[in-house]
């Protein structure tokens, strides 16, 4: 019995003292949570025709609708909340893009119930941060940045905001991930996320991410939910981004990005064994844009860039992130990887343009002419070659179950144009490139499909 309670008590000592560890977060919210602002947003009236159609017809009449067309629908505000939080005493207030955009009429509350219109200096879509004005003859709570080096996996975190409308709510959690790639609307991804097990719900948008110190670390931006609610995930900017883009959209009202021009892919093991890598690290270039810095600074496809302005490239998404956070027209260097051999290029990183190239269709079929690998080939002609801009090429015309085509993920319509470190300009050198090969080896092949440009490894002992 003696030991039983010796026992116990040590359960009860060890718990207390992990509780005297856990935060008290009164003293936190009380600091902070004056600078955090509530915003409401309003848009100019819109047609809710649209509406229409979904009404039956024997009750339109009741909702206003004409009963033969749409003409007399009424218009309606619409309405919007999110949050944010004031930088600095001369007013500037920093949010989400998506909060305000559209927005005709911007209102920051305070939670002392002072309330001002708002004016958008800028907003970035990229990076889905927007900064506001708003005038004051009275003094005004700030928060300060925090270090972004400083933040790591396992940290506490308290957001403070106005989910589902309900003013200054404030929810805790950890840091439970770094650096996540979330492409945006137009499928890029410029911003390494902070991942966070933090209650964040519509409302909270906008709203800033504290540390223990009370310094903000990242603006809540989205989360992962299959119902419109929290799940268990969202996910914050980092302050480091957002420090640029207050910087450049003070400066100018736009933000513009570094850019190199080229597309990317992961490297797995099988192509980091078949490109000479130790390990599965860098992002595999897979086509370079005509005209754009990576080309004039000489990268190619096939290029595994492992370095980019002294920042290790450990995944494909790590690239647009570093990229993105250079000046156009700064140098860089880049450590890449090449027929098997590391070598190092300078690179003059351009501006993002503002407009993207359209998506082109598979090109169509072409008689066929040798089989190899599982794989029916065939030479494409001058119009396609044109089309893609590429000296020749063979045309995957059809792909054998269980081949070591299938198990690399080729299939018909796909254009071959790279066969281990040389290119193909028919059908008879794919073979000679092919038989020339070393044997129980993985082989990287690059080809042509839907408008995008993909290495996967080919099992050339088959």
């Amino acid at each position: 019995m003696k030991y039983l309670v010796t026992f116990f008590s040590a359960l009860l000592i060890a718990g207390l003292a992990r509780a005297v560890d856990l935060p008290d977060f009164t003293d936190l919210i009380e600091q902070t949570s004056p600078a955090v602002v509530k915003i409401n947003t309003r848009s100019a009236a819109r047609s809710a025709g649209n509406a229409g159609p979904q009404i039956p017809e024997q009750y339109r009449e009741f909702f206003g609708f004409d009963y033969f067309g749409f003409d007399d629908v009424p218009e309606i505000p619409q309405n919007g909340v999110g949050s944010g939080f004031i930088i600095d005493r001369d007013g500037y207030v920093l949010t989400n893009h998506h909060v305000v955009n559209g927005a005709d009429e911007i209102l920051v509350r305070l939670n002392d119930r002072r309330e001002y219109f708002a004016e958008v200096i800028g907003s970035d879509q990229q990076s889905d941060l927007a900064l506001l004005k708003i005038e004051s003859d009275e003094a005004l709570p700030v928060v300060e940045f925090a270090d972004p080096d400083t933040l790591e996996v396992g940290d506490w975190v308290l957001a403070i905001g106005s989910p589902f409308d309900l003013d200054y709510s404030a929810s805790a959690g950890i840091v439970s991930a770094m650096g996540r790639s979330l492409p945006n609307g137009s499928g890029q991804n410029y911003v390494p996320f902070i991942q966070t097990d933090v209650a964040i719900n519509p409302g909270n948008s906008g709203g800033p991410l504290f540390n223990l110190e009370g310094e903000v670390v990242g603006i809540n931006s989205q989360i992962y939910t299959r119902s419109g609610g929290f799940m268990g995930l969202s996910f914050a900017i980092p302050i480091g981004v957002a420090e640029d883009v207050v910087r450049q959209l003070k400066d100018s009202g736009a933000v513009q990005r570094g850019w190199l021009g080229v597309s990317i892919q992961d490297v797995n093991q099988d192509l980091a064994t078949s490109f000479g890598l130790d390990r599965p690290r860098g992002a595999l270039i897979a086509q370079v844009v005509d005209g754009s810095p990576a080309q004039q600074a000489g990268l190619q496809a096939g290029d595994i860039i492992l370095e980019f302005d002294d920042r290790d490239i450990l995944f494909s998404y790590d690239l647009p992130h570093v990229v993105g956070l250079i000046a156009p027209g700064t140098d860089a260097e880049a450590l890449v990887m090449r027929d098997g051999r590391q070598q190092r290029i300078d690179v003059e990183v351009g501006a993002l343009p503002g407009q993207e190239v359209a998506r082109r269709s598979a090109p169509a079929a072409a008689p066929a002419s040798n089989s190899m690998f599982g794989m029916t080939l065939g030479n494409i002609g001058v119009e396609i070659q044109r089309e893609l801009r590429i000296p020749g090429g063979v045309l995957v015309q059809s792909v054998e179950p269980a081949s070591a085509a299938a198990r690399a993920g080729l299939r018909r319509g796909d254009v071959l144009v790279r066969l281990g470190f040389e290119e193909i300009t028919s059908v008879a050198e794919f073979v000679r490139i092919a038989r020339a090969l070393p044997q129980d080896k993985l082989a990287p092949v690059r080809f042509y499909r839907d408008g995008n440009w993909f290495f996967r490894t080919i099992d050339i002992t088959d």
